[in-house]
């Protein structure tokens, strides 16, 4: 697959701080609405903070609203509902690839702007003028295939470079976790050969079904050496899988996302490392690039934001902690 090219964060700085710079001379009062995939986790609740702060920067009017599961079947009502609203651009967390191409083409469709955050429709490719899913104008998000790759490493760092290892993931057609797993089993294959990736696990994003996942994989491979989460919930119920297993410290667990809970493990030692998105500068990013469209300015259609590692060492140090995600 080829990798997306991304816009650095440097880059959009410098965009941010043009638009901000012509904000004033703006009579009319813009609406965005931020669609998350889910509004109870740790990382929207973040990135809702970022969206806001850029709203504030902007004077424009932010209206947050979404579902309490990750699921296409509570996000389309309450896109339809944002949708009749008639915000000027909606930014959104599609919850899955495909049926969420034409709920958005409706929004489309009556001028409104779209801009995916975090995930993407279609293969994330925007306006190239091919394909059904092309017509939102940016996707603004982390690079998740490298977000895998650098979970692999750390991994495989962590066991030795050796071992049985597995992916605790959520379903297939879910972007951002499709992609790390390519990601994590891209590395392994490459780069380290003495490690052995057992067949993935979904949970459906429900923390106790990835525990007791964890320990059914255990009991088939009494030495299995180690996890990687591919999200908030696939990690903290791997922790606790490990943890009821008495493997912890033995099951090394590589988390995906920072918020507090996961911190915690790290910790405590139920989790040894995550990998931190920025959430907050994808919402932040987002409400701007909304804005520079509005406003009559061209737009990056893929812009990238980084990641922090985050392990026992370094949790405490203010440089990673300002990463950890609001709960």
């Amino acid at each position: 697959m080829k990798r997306r090219s991304f816009l650095g964060a440097a880059s959009a700085l410098a965009l941010t701080f043009s638009i901000a710079t012509s904000a004033v001379a703006q009579d009319k009062k813009y609406t965005i609405a931020l669609v998350p995939g889910l509004t109870t986790d740790a990382f929207y609740i973040t990135m809702q903070k970022g969206a806001q702060a850029a709203a504030d920067a902007l004077g424009v009017e932010l209206v947050f609203q979404g579902a309490p599961d990750f699921n296409p079947v509570t996000q389309v009502p309450v896109l339809d509902a944002v949708i009749a609203r008639a915000p000027d651009a909606i930014l959104i967390a599609p919850t899955d690839t495909t049926q969420l191409i034409e709920p958005l083409r409706k929004a489309h469709d009556a001028g409104i702007a779209v801009i995916t955050v975090d995930t993407f429709i279609g293969t994330g490719k925007y306006q190239t003028g091919a394909g059904d899913a092309d017509f939102p104008l940016s996707y603004i998000a982390s690079d998740n295939v490298l977000g895998g790759r650098m979970a692999a490493r750390a991994l495989a760092n962590a066991i030795g470079g050796e071992g049985k290892v597995f992916v605790s993931n959520v379903k297939p057609g879910i972007s951002t976790t499709d992609q790390r797993e390519e990601g994590f089993k891209a590395e392994m294959a490459e780069n380290f050969p003495k490690v052995t990736v057992l067949e993935t696990q979904f949970n459906d994003n429900d923390a106790n079904k990835a525990a007791s996942q964890l320990q059914g994989v255990f009991a088939r491979d009494a030495d299995l050496k180690g996890v990687f989460g591919a999200n908030l919930f696939s990690a903290l119920g791997a922790g606790t899988g490990v943890q009821q297993a008495g493997q912890t410290g033995n099951i090394k667990v590589v988390a995906f996302d920072a918020p507090g809970s996961i911190v915690d493990n790290i910790s405590t030692g139920l989790v040894d490392v995550a990998i931190a998105q920025h959430p907050a500068e994808i919402g932040y990013y987002g409400v701007v690039s909304a804005y520079a469209h509005l406003t009559g300015n061209s737009i990056p259609v893929n812009i990238g934001t980084g990641f922090t590692v985050m392990d026992k060492s370094n949790i405490a140090d203010p440089n990673i902690a300002k990463y950890i995600y609001a709960e």
